[in-house]
């Protein structure tokens, strides 16, 4: 069964709607302490005068295990049944643990996804993906679990920092270059450091419509759905970087430059047009920076590729791009490859 996915700036009514409808024998909330601060006083109206919250701290941090074993507790110590429902609003930290916490609680419980952030909207909770991080790894457990629904606002985006805009528009990127030229341009051509929530919910809605899309095609990533890796393989690589070396980068800013990487590599294995390419580093440079590293990295970004979940025994698995709206599937590229591309990507950025 495919989630139903609501796009609407009135989520009172939505929740409303959910919990005057659905029959659960409890509702619970699970939200971080900066959403618990900043974005449950204005939902809280519209939850049942009964729902539990659950808090975890704030930031990547804590998806984890010990996370995911603390929200199980709470559940279990609260009284939660299999006719239980979980609540979850924050960002795809919260989604991705809050939906593997519902997935695997008394084999699964129904769970709702109220994403705050554009990140997290775009991405994370959407698609039926749920997981941890676990030994230095992105995402490296998880289940394939479908929301019971996901209610999907731009309201909420006037308490995220420019970063965390900026994360999130790196996934809408991708789906442009997924898509078409013409959505693509149009993502360019948008200011999203200022954005405006009622012009903005329209291209987030078709945005997250492409990945949907690919989803109900192929729910379990077995084919299709592959193309929505593009920029993750690099972009992972650089994330697990950051962090194992004590400058951690958001998940989007990493996806932005795993994006040049990856069309780098598609320009020497597909003919990509360079074009493209200059002006999208334009663009990650102006918004983004980029990640200094030297070939002395080579290696370890190399080595945390291969842990990429696509790849088959030591061969690395690239979904990469031909032209804006044609990929190509199961691209095995050789370290070779992947060190000039990545003298490449510090020669664009000027690293």
């Amino acid at each position: 069964m495919m989630q139903e996915v609501l796009f609407t700036n009135c989520v009172e009514e939505a929740i409303e709607r959910l919990c005057r409808d659905a029959k659960y024998d409890r509702c619970f909330v699970l939200c971080d302490s900066n959403t618990h601060e900043s974005v449950l006083p204005r939902i809280a109206s519209a939850l049942v005068a009964e729902a539990e919250v659950i808090t975890v701290a704030a930031g990547e941090e804590s998806k984890n295990l010990d996370s995911l074993a603390y929200v199980w507790g709470e559940l279990s110590l609260r009284g939660a049944t299999r006719h239980s429902l979980l609540i979850n609003v924050g960002g795809g930290m919260i989604t991705d643990l809050g939906g593997m916490a519902a997935a695997t609680f008394k084999r699964g419980i129904d769970f709702v996804n109220i994403p705050t952030t554009l990140l997290g909207a775009v991405d994370a909770a959407v698609g039926g993906k749920t997981g941890i991080n676990f030994a230095g790894l992105k995402n490296e457990v998880g289940v394939f679990a479908q929301a019971r629904m996901v209610v999907i606002s731009t309201r909420f985006f006037d308490t995220l920092p420019r970063e965390e805009l900026l994360s999130g528009y790196a996934e809408m990127l991708k789906h442009g270059l997924i898509d078409s030229e013409t959505h693509y341009n149009a993502l360019l051509n948008y200011d999203i450091t200022s954005p405006d929530a009622d012009t903005l919910l329209p291209l987030l809605q078709y945005s997250v419509g492409i990945k949907q899309r690919i989803v109900e095609q192929d729910p379990q990533e077995k084919g299709l759905r592959k193309v929505l890796n593009l920029g993750h393989t690099v972009g992972h690589a650089i994330e697990s970087h950051s962090h194992k070396h004590g400058r951690a980068v958001a998940h989007g800013y990493a996806v932005a430059w795993g994006l040049v990487c990856e069309l780098l590599i598609a320009h020497r294995a597909l003919s990509f047009p360079s074009a493209v390419i200059y002006d999208l580093a334009r663009f990650v440079e102006q918004n983004y920076s980029a990640y200094a590293f030297t070939c002395d990295d080579y290696d370890e970004l190399i080595a945390l590729m291969r842990h990429d979940k696509k790849n088959v025994g030591e061969k690395i698995n690239f979904s990469l791009i031909k032209k804006i709206g044609e990929m190509s599937l199961d691209n095995y590229i050789e370290p070779k490859e992947i060190e000039i591309s990545l003298d490449f990507f510090r020669d664009l950025f000027h690293l």
